[in-house]
């Protein structure tokens, strides 16, 4: 089952996720943000934005928005926006 092991926030909508499988890439929860539901409103404002959390390996906020992580792994794989660290011995 992966995991978002770490969130680090790049500049407006955009988070870089790193993954329980050493991946990662750059996430836009502007699409998101843009269809406008009663849980993703609170995320146009940037400074709540900036508010997330993990939680079991989700993104979270603590309005009760949690995203899975699985599906964010698997949108950034089709959009070939994940990519693997890689290891130095």
């Amino acid at each position: 089952m992966i995991k978002i092991i770490q969130a680090q926030y790049l500049q407006q909508r955009i988070l870089r996720l790193y993954f329980s499988d050493n991946s990662f890439g750059d996430y836009d929860l502007q699409p998101l943000i843009d269809r406008q539901t009663e849980l993703v409103k609170p995320l146009q404002n940037e400074t709540y934005f900036k508010e997330l959390f993990l939680e079991l390996g989700a993104l979270c906020w603590r309005n009760g928005l949690e995203l899975s992580p699985s599906n964010i792994h698997k949108k950034l794989a089709e959009q070939q926006q994940l990519h693997y660290e890689t290891k130095v011995a």
